[in-house]
């Protein structure tokens, strides 16, 4: 295990903290840049932060009240969740924190809930976006353990002759990976959390991944997976597949820790690849960021089933923020990679369908196991995929700045795409507008972008990005009227209201008109047989 501590709160851990000082330089380039922000703050040290006292007596063990684990257990990453860290604001930190070691120490801490009434909240990389970890409740006064997976994390098992390997879900991207590449092997599921992110946070939350295309969710690499309940052990069958009715897995798969805890899951594994072939195409912008050129040559791309690990469409706005480009153009970013078979032939044909759609090749590069670099000039993509690997850290700055800086994504069918995206669009334009008092258009006018992350044969998941001037101190106000105007808008005009970042507390209102009343009682009744209760994550997913 790391000695390295979380940062209490924002991105990251303590020692990544940039000092004040290099914050303020960077906002020299960043204020200017967007045509809006202020003079950053400090946000407030962890010894100023006034923290609830533990309603819970530690019995010591697996068990702590320590202050700087309970306030790093106390809120996800959400801006509205950064922003309140930034301020010291810790309203519902958990009474307790718990770090079991084995599957014992999950039954110990569920026994010990269950004898003080105590909620449990199941705990990974608390990299949630939507309210999924925070110990917010609709009884204030119940106490809360959050139990932390992060000591169960060690690669079990590997099935080399069927390509599967047994691992515990406290696992984190980077040491799981690690594990696997002694054994030549890869999960090659890549979120943009992946660093803190856990095996079973991912399972928990359909988490979307490296892949573009094909095997976009976890859901796609998971075999079997195992959990402790309140009511004992939920472990499925290990098979390739199975008709045997509704899965047990999928039951598991987007619970959100209310039915059980995961321990550990067979997960599909692969041969690193050793052949990758990668190429940026520009379009013209359009009337709507996304002209119907680009749109088509995605839609035909995925179509063709030509399955690239990578095909990611990005609006002009986005390519200039993000400096994958100038702004002048949409970009397609192309990726295809494979152990031991060449992809070039692949990526022709990929490039073709978008060349045939008005696109021009930007850049092209590919790798083998004997030429590790064959590439013609610095490409989009590679600024892009920086960017997006850096965008959670940025955010922590932008908050310093007084930038409204967050993002939400969702999922639609390619008949009702370009109605979908404007529409979607404009409200969010509109409700930003309307909050923060800056102008619609022109020098300092708040940006709202998107990018295609997942593309599906039948349609699409598109990713908005948000940044406008924020009211110091009124910053989470501002954000949920926004973020309410942007979700109704996609559950009105027909998408989800969650594509990969789950649902948790703040995705509540919306889920609840998109599932089936029927839907809703059934996964009552299956929480009521395994969490009689009311336990595990309390008001996630059902009252």
């Amino acid at each position: 295990m790391s000695d390295r501590r979380l940062k209490h709160w924002g991105w990251g851990y303590e020692d990544q903290q940039r000092p004040h000082e290099e914050i303020v330089a960077a906002s020299e380039g960043i204020v200017p840049m967007l045509g809006f922000g202020q003079a950053p703050q400090r946000p407030v040290e962890l010894d100023k932060v006034e923290l609830r006292d533990s309603r819970l007596e530690s019995p010591g063990g697996i068990f702590t009240d320590d202050r700087h684990e309970r306030t790093v257990h106390a809120l996800g990453k959400a801006y509205r969740d950064i922003v309140r860290g930034f301020y010291g604001q810790f309203d519902n930190p958990p009474d307790l924190v718990a770090f079991p070691d084995d599957e014992a120490g999950v039954e110990e801490v569920l026994s010990r809930a269950a004898d003080w009434g105590a909620a449990v909240i199941p705990f990974g990389g608390g990299t949630s976006v939507c309210g999924g970890v925070e110990p917010r409740l609709a009884d204030p006064d119940r106490p809360v353990v959050s139990l932390d997976m992060t000591r169960m994390n060690r690669l079990l098992e590997v099935d080399e002759t069927s390509l599967a390997a047994r691992i515990q879900a406290g696992a984190r991207g980077p040491e799981l990976e690690d594990q696997l590449k002694a054994k030549g092997l890869t999960l090659r599921h890549f979120p943009q959390s992946f660093e803190y992110a856990t095996l079973g946070g991912w399972i928990v939350t359909r988490a979307g991944g490296h892949f573009a295309t094909g095997e976009t969710h976890v859901d796609d690499l998971t075999e079997s997976i195992r959990a402790i309940t309140p009511a004992g052990e939920w472990e499925s069958r290990r098979l390739p597949g199975s008709g045997a009715g509704p899965s047990p897995d999928r039951m598991l798969l987007g619970s959100e820790g209310i039915l059980g805890v995961v321990t550990e899951a067979w997960m599909k594994v692969r041969p690193r690849p050793d052949f990758k072939a990668t190429a940026t195409v520009e379009f013209p912008p359009g009337d709507a960021a996304f002209s119907a050129a680009a749109r088509g040559a995605v839609r035909l791309i995925a179509q063709s089933r030509l399955m690239p690990s990578n095909l990611r469409l990005i609006d002009s706005s986005e390519a200039a923020t993000t400096m994958a480009g100038d702004g002048s153009a949409t970009l397609l970013i192309i990726g295809f990679e494979s152990h031991g078979q060449p992809v070039e032939d692949r990526m022709d044909q990929a490039v073709a369908i978008a060349e045939g759609e008005g696109g021009r090749v930007a850049s092209r590069s590919s790798s083998t196991p004997n030429d590790r670099a064959a590439t013609e000039g610095e490409a989009g993509s590679d600024k892009w995929r920086s960017a997006f690997l850096m965008a959670p850290y940025m955010r922590d700055t932008f908050v310093a700045c007084g930038i409204i800086a967050e993002t939400f994504e969702t999922a639609i069918t390619w008949d009702s795409f370009e109605d979908f995206h404007g529409n979607v669009i404009e409200a969010t334009r509109r409700a930003v507008a309307e909050v923060t008092g800056a102008p619609a258009e022109g020098e300092g006018a708040p940006r709202v972008s998107c990018r295609l992350t997942h593309v599906y044969p039948d349609g699409a998941a598109p990713y908005f990005t948000v940044l406008a001037p924020a009211r110091r101190g009124s910053e989470v106000a501002q954000w949920d009227e926004v973020k309410a105007a942007a979700s109704q808008a996609i559950i009105d005009n027909g998408g989800t209201i969650t594509h990969h970042h789950a649902v948790g507390r703040d995705h509540r209102p919306w889920y609840d008109q998109q599932r089936p009343g029927q839907f809703a009682a059934a996964l009552a009744a299956a929480k009521s047989a395994v969490d009689p209760d009311r336990m595990l994550n309390p008001g996630v997913l059902i009252d």
